[in-house]
C-alpha cells in the first residue's frame, strides 16, 4: 500500500512539475513582435525570406524551438543564421522562450 501512495504522489508530483514549464502562448504571441520581421506574423515565412533559410515556426514542437533558441543564445549554434539569431535570443529569458515556443507550437 505503501508503494501505492508513493507512486501516486510521484505522479502527481511530476504532472505538476510539468504544466509550471509550459510556456504562456499568450504571453508568446505578445513576445513574437521581433520574429514577425523574419518568420512571418502566423509564423509562416514569406517565400523571400524561406528562400534565405528562415524556417517556418507554425506549429513546430516547443521542445525543438526552446532548444534551438537557448543554443543560439548561448553561442552552441553556429553557420547557417546563427548571425542573425544569437543576438535575437542573447535577451531572451528562459520564461521568455517557452512562451515563444508554446506560442509557435500551438499555431498549427
Amino acid at each position: 500500500m505503501k508503494k501505492v501512495i508513493l507512486s501516486v504522489a510521484g505522479i502527481a508530483l511530476a504532472a505538476s512539475m510539468g504544466s509550471a514549464v509550459a510556456g504562456d502562448i499568450a504571453a508568446g504571441q505578445a513576445k513574437s513582435a521581433t520574429c514577425i520581421a523574419c518568420h512571418g506574423a502566423n509564423g509562416v515565412t514569406n517565400a523571400t525570406f524561406a528562400g534565405m533559410g528562415y524556417p517556418n515556426l507554425a506549429g513546430q514542437n516547443a521542445k525543438y524551438i526552446e532548444a534551438q533558441l537557448k543554443a543560439f543564445k548561448a553561442g552552441q549554434r553556429t553557420g547557417g543564421m546563427s548571425a542573425v539569431m544569437a543576438p535575437m535570443a542573447a535577451p531572451l529569458t528562459d520564461a521568455d522562450i517557452a512562451n515563444l515556443a508554446a506560442y509557435y507550437e500551438s499555431l498549427k
